[in-house]
């Protein structure tokens, strides 16, 4: 076993060299061999219980740590750096884990053994797992951009770029308007602006400028990324701002849609930002516990709560990112500013969430459930549908004297 903590130490290592500024990665790489010394040792000469205490320990960190960032990294990137060492230290945790859990089982006396059963379970459910989704939420990699942009809708566009108030870089492509409107687009978590092209082309076609914006830490934006959309507040401020200062775009004339992880960063941010005229948001069932309040009230929404609470913290702690307003909280401080929320029929969890955040401003906030949709695919199953809803939506609310384009 010392060997399995040694090599896991040595990945960890690896990984946390890769980013930071070079003073932090020096301190961080210091860090982790002192610690991986320690588990050595104690693995080498202490006695069962803490050598098993030890192998649980690093197998839990390995575990969680290789998990959160191979699972970031595999479907991206593939094999980088990061990748392979994640990747060395998911085994080496895995193998401690068990090892380090059957060498204490053995060490419990008697009847007490029975409890280890229980006690799994709750590692599972209210450690390795939250944690896990947790480290991917805060290691996503970036998704690849892609060859499609706005010209493959045969619409004109350029390539902008939009700063925010912390100094991050945004990547996009930017369609002026024709009627004095716009919107920012804002694809799901772990992907890019490539995703919500033709919900883009829709509002193009019916005269809305759209600002197609790359989340930060994906496609061509910089920052890290954080798959519960924390930094929606500071990335969604930049990209108004950006399209207050177009010539084109009339005062109190921006709206924000959003799909999945951007419709819930879209609905949160409105509250404080008053710039925000009206939101679109499909697929949003929340983005941190404050927002899951329409999760079942019996044992299994406890169980639950219980297990997202620590997967919301830990995220929060890993990534620095700034938890954002209350998507109730939002909606309340929005009005009478209003919000359409599309939810997909075929996932029971959405008509659920969009009904409890309506439930919350009952007079701005309208719902539409898409029949037979999957999650993001209205557009995809009922276009026609789809379009109608949004254009009526957006004309009634930013150009109340339109006409929808046919």
């Amino acid at each position: 076993m010392p060997g399995l903590v040694a090599a896991e130490g040595a990945a960890l290592a690896v990984l946390a060299g890769l980013d930071g500024s070079p003073v932090w990665r020096v301190v961080r790489v210091l860090v982790a061999v002192a610690v991986t010394a320690l588990g050595v040792w104690l693995t080498r000469r202490a006695g069962p219980t803490w050598r098993g205490t030890t192998a649980l320990v690093a197998g839990i960190v390995g575990t969680v740590t290789g998990a959160g960032v191979a699972g970031g990294h595999l479907g991206k990137t593939g094999l980088d750096a990061a990748a392979v060492a994640a990747a060395i230290v998911l085994v080496t945790g895995i193998v401690l884990l068990v090892w380090g859990a059957t060498t204490l089982i053995r060490a419990i006396p008697g009847w007490w053994r029975l409890l280890a059963v229980p006690a799994a379970i709750a590692l599972l459910w209210f450690v390795l797992f939250p944690l896990a989704m947790a480290g991917i939420a805060a290691n996503r990699a970036p998704a690849p951009l892609g060859s499609a942009t706005p010209a493959t809708y045969g619409l004109a566009y350029q390539n902008v770029g939009v700063r925010t108030t912390d100094g991050v870089r945004l990547s996009g492509w930017y369609i002026p308007p024709r009627n004095g409107a716009a919107l920012v687009v804002l694809p799901g978590s772990g992907s890019n602006r490539s995703a919500v092209l033709g919900q883009a082309a829709v509002l193009a076609r019916h005269g809305y400028g759209v600002l197609l914006a790359d989340p930060r830490g994906q496609g061509l934006s910089g920052g890290h990324a954080m798959d519960f959309g924390w930094w929606g507040d500071q990335d969604i401020a930049a990209a108004v701002s950006f399209l207050g200062r177009q010539p084109g775009v009339q005062a109190g004339k921006i709206a924000v849609l959003g799909e999945s992880m951007g419709g819930e960063q879209a609905l949160a941010a409105a509250g404080a930002d008053p710039r925000i005229r009206a939101v679109v948001a499909e697929g949003a069932t929340g983005q941190q516990l404050a927002d899951r309040g329409w999760l079942p009230q019996g044992i299994d929404g406890v169980l639950q709560r219980g297990m997202e609470w620590v997967q919301y913290t830990a995220a929060g702690l890993l990534s620095g990112a700034p938890r954002p307003m209350s998507i109730p909280d939002s909606l309340r401080a929005a009005a009478p500013r209003p919000a359409l929320i599309i939810a997909a029929a075929a996932k029971p969890d959405e008509p659920i969430a969009a009904r409890w955040f309506q439930a919350h401003s009952p007079a701005t906030v309208h719902v539409w459930v898409v029949p037979h949709a999957g999650h993001t695919q209205g557009l995809a199953t009922a276009p026609q549908q789809w379009e109608t809803h949004v254009i009526s939506f957006l004309n009634a609310t930013l150009t109340p004297r339109a006409m929808t384009a046919g």
